[in-house]
């Protein structure tokens, strides 16, 4: 393994930004030696991605103050032809979410081969060749057949190792990863961080890893820098930092662990799954394909019962069925087996009844940013199922249970609430998004709700603010959640019961204390094992 060097490959001296006259960044210090892995963490807004992409010279419209110093040039000075050369070649990134920041028209070796041929003298043939090697490197299988892929056919962690390929495709001494892991579940979230150990390693390959996933810092950095609110309050060696912390803010962020807050559910059932199971046709390889199609057994054998103010966990690894299973909870997908709600089945029930039957289930989704409709004002959004549900309900009426719906989920400005309604989602930072999804839900008043990753996207201190508002939602309404979720301490902190599944199938299943105490299986084991790393 390559040592890291002494002397910095990345040196950030006193630099400040600016929007306008608005400072978003202030006298930020530290520096990177090749082969070095250091994590720039904090809460949404603290200035660390704005920050990392500075580094790069990527943001527009913005004021640099001070120096940023890469391989002994100074990168504010740069022309753009010579940032172009320094981008993609000398410096890589990887982008949150590789979905939106890869091209969805061009295939994964197409948008490999883009990047080699921009900086390298190489014929077609060459930089398919090497394409097809840096994909073997990130260890994507069967790198031939993935070149011709799309991003929408590749799993999560399939994504991030191509973008992970392109990034690296020209050999890069810095590579800034921003949030390289968070919507990944945590054995795909292992993969990354060894296959990014592996590489730095092999390649004396400096880090610069933004995160607010305080686990991935103790797992992966050398060294770890905290920012609040633009400024640059804390770095040093991670054990350091993370045993010893010295700034108020960074104690704030490592006791930001969820805390368990259940409550005893009722007596009673709301919600009860017999033997389901969910089929997709699929197309056979070939000239077979044009004779019809096979079935992917997405989800088989799943069976539960849901009390009145019980919240059941269903875990597993991406692709592994728990989000078909809670589509088919929601009667938004074709199953067989049996799914009633509140002794209703849906296979049972006409169009109409299936209508009525939809309030008392609702969903919150896992990015209510896009789950958010952006040319709607937040009365739009909140009090857009009470003009499906409760037409009748006069303008007054429903404006009054918009405001009751938002007071109940904690978004007010100053006390005052009214003045959020004619605002946009853009304008709300991200746990404010998420309070709007399960505003929009709790105006039907429903008994049960879907909870898909609500937490994935938020950092720790948010995370725990909204895991409190659903307790607390839960205490007071006695509602009942399905936490589709790969995040084991969400699970432990809010679950009476848990599912865990793989490959469609329900490995296990019982109290968390049973599940994720003594667990049965070899694969919870394994799950386990990956968050204690």
């Amino acid at each position: 393994m390559s040592a890291p060097s002494t002397a910095p490959l990345l040196e950030v001296r006193d630099l400040s930004i600016h929007f306008g006259e608005r400072r978003v960044v202030d006298r930020v210090s530290f520096s990177i030696a090749a082969g070095e892995k250091l994590a720039l963490v904090g809460e949404s807004g603290s200035g660390k991605s704005v920050t990392a992409l500075s580094v790069l010279r990527l943001l527009e419209n913005a004021r640099l103050e001070g120096s940023i110093r890469f391989d002994g040039r100074e990168v504010t000075t740069l022309s753009q032809s010579e940032l172009q050369g320094l981008r993609g070649n000398d410096i890589a990134m990887v982008f949150q979410e590789p979905m939106t920041a890869l091209n969805p028209v061009m295939s994964i070796g197409a948008q490999i081969i883009e990047a080699l041929q921009l900086h390298r003298p190489l014929s077609r043939a060459q930089a398919t060749e090497q394409a097809i090697a840096v994909l073997r490197d990130v260890g994507l299988p069967d790198p031939q057949r993935r070149l011709d892929s799309y991003p929408h056919q590749l799993s999560g962690g399939q994504r991030q190792r191509a973008m992970i390929a392109m990034a690296l495709a020209c050999e890069p001494k810095l590579l800034i990863a921003d949030e390289p892991t968070t919507a990944l579940d945590v054995s795909i979230r292992r993969q990354i961080l060894d296959l990014l150990d592996r590489l730095r390693a092999e390649r004396n390959l400096a880090v610069l890893i933004i995160t607010h996933d305080l686990n991935l810092v103790r797992r992966f950095a050398d060294k770890v820098a905290v920012m609040e609110h633009g400024v640059l309050v804390e770095q040093g060696p991670v054990a350091d930092v993370m045993q010893r912390p010295q700034h108020p803010y960074t104690r704030k962020l490592i006791d930001s662990r969820p805390q368990r807050e259940v409550g005893e559910p009722g007596d009673g059932i709301v919600l009860e799954a017999s033997n389901v199971r969910v089929d997709y046709p699929v197309s056979r390889p070939g000239i077979r394909g044009w004779f019809g199609k096979d079935l992917f057994t997405a989800v088989q054998s799943a069976s539960f019962r849901l009390a009145p103010g019980e919240t059941l966990g269903v875990i597993g690894e991406s692709g592994s069925g728990k989000t078909t299973l809670a589509l088919a909870l929601l009667g938004l997908l074709p199953s067989s087996g049996d799914i009633r709600v509140h002794g209703q089945s849906w296979g049972r029930l006409s169009r109409e009844q299936r209508r009525q039957l939809r309030r008392r289930v609702q969903v919150v989704f896992q990015d209510p940013l896009s789950s958010l409709s952006p040319r709607m004002t937040v009365e739009q959004i909140v009090g857009e199922g009470l003009e499906v549900h409760e037409p009748a309900l006069s303008k007054l009426e429903r404006r009054e249970r918009i405001l009751q719906a938002l007071h109940d989920v904690g978004l007010s400005e100053n006390g005052q609430i009214e003045p959020l309604l004619a605002r946009y989602p853009h304008a709300f930072s991200g746990g404010q998004r998420q309070r709007i999804a399960i505003a929009r839900v709790l105006i039907l008043r429903p008994d049960i709700l879907v909870l898909d990753e609500p937490t994935s996207a938020l950092d720790v201190t948010i995370q725990q603010q909204v895991l409190h508002l659903l307790a607390e939602l839960q205490r007071k309404y006695r509602l009942s959640y399905v936490l589709v979720t790969h995040d084991i301490e969400v699970v432990r902190a809010m679950a009476h019961r848990v599912l865990v599944m793989k490959q469609g199938e329900v490995l296990e299943a019982g109290s968390v204390g049973e599940v994720l105490g003594t667990p049965r299986a070899d694969y919870t084991r394994e799950l386990l094992a990956s968050i204690a790393d």
